[in-house]
């Protein structure tokens, strides 16, 4: 099977998963990326351009995968929601999905993202019948509209190439390797580093997945004859306040945590949580970690890298 995104935060974790599934995973890291992470070394590598559909095209015809399982796109926090780089991707992964069906590809796994769905009026996100913000009716960013338009492709290339397809549609996640820019890190990084960490009210409601357990479930919604969309997250609901208090708490600083210095965002909805019964019932997977092991996993992961002596590793 191939996997893009292999070097990336989620597509690491899905390595070894995937590799217990029985899959000979062949791992796809940009050019320039690093292929030094950890679970890389227990894969066969290939580097290539995603973007370029020649590298794409010798990619595919090298690898004649079954299975393909996409990660890759752009993700900068604070410039992927807007970003033109999102139409490159989407072009991309039209392409690679092309060339997947001319070699013979049979099943192939995408990742989405919670942003597909119309915030203004979703509260628990339900696959089948909650809005979506591509029906015209909710804002809809660069990184929302290309991922709804690259799912629809999906659909019609699957149909029209007769192989299964499947959408995971990930909601809010977290865990080492994070980058520190997203919420979970900035305010673990901050406060081990003894300064403030500025938060909104924090009354919103969400659920949060440690990543170890968003790339197993990719894996196994991957092995699974599962087709349409599913979403990836947590069953749990937890408030933004909660969640930054029990960090506080976890790493004793509480005092330094600031609720109400930041105003939320106006699009921000009071509670954007995910509906996963069919990931639970139909792909048949149950998460592994708690929020509480998850926070103190990632916390752990980030002291060993801040404690670090300059010059001797840091952040990967």
């Amino acid at each position: 099977m191939l996997l893009t995104g292999a070097g990336g935060f989620i597509g690491r974790t899905s390595i070894e998963p995937l590799r217990a599934a029985g899959y000979e995973v062949h791992a796809v890291v940009s050019p320039a990326g690093d292929a030094t992470v950890e679970p890389l070394r227990q894969v066969d590598v290939r580097r290539a351009d995603l973007l370029d559909s020649a590298s794409v095209d010798a990619l595919i015809e090298s690898v004649r995968p079954t299975h393909l399982l996409h990660f890759a796109w752009v993700a900068t926090p604070g410039e992927y929601r807007d970003s033109a780089e999102n139409y490159r991707w989407l072009s991309a992964g039209r392409n690679l999905l092309s060339a997947f069906a001319r070699h013979g590809g049979e099943r192939a796994v995408l990742a989405g993202s919670c942003a597909e769905y119309d915030w203004s009026r979703v509260g628990i996100c339900h696959e089948q019948s909650s809005p979506l913000a591509s029906d015209g009716r909710g804002r809809l960013s660069a990184y929302a509209e290309c991922k709804s338009a690259m799912q629809r492709s999906l659909v019609e290339l699957g149909r029209a190439h007769g192989f299964s397809t499947a959408w995971g549609r990930i909601f809010f996640l977290f865990g080492p390797g994070e980058h520190r820019e997203r919420l979970v890190a900035s305010v673990i990084t901050r406060l081990l580093a003894g300064c403030e960490a500025s938060a909104t009210h924090g009354r919103q409601i969400r659920s949060f997945l440690h990543v170890c357990d968003v790339g197993a479930a990719f894996a196994a919604l991957l092995a699974s004859d599962v087709e349409g969309v599913v979403n990836i997250g947590s069953g749990e609901e937890i408030s933004i306040a909660e969640l930054l208090g029990r960090i506080a708490r976890s790493i004793g600083r509480p005092d330094l945590l600031r609720l109400g210095a930041r105003v939320a965002p106006p699009e921000e909805p009071a509670v954007l949580v995910p509906d996963i019964g069919r990931l639970r019932d139909e792909v048949g997977f149950t998460p592994r970690w708690t929020l509480d092991e998850g926070l103190a996993d990632t916390i752990r992961w980030w002291r060993e890298r801040l404690d670090r002596p300059t010059g001797t590793g840091g952040q990967q």
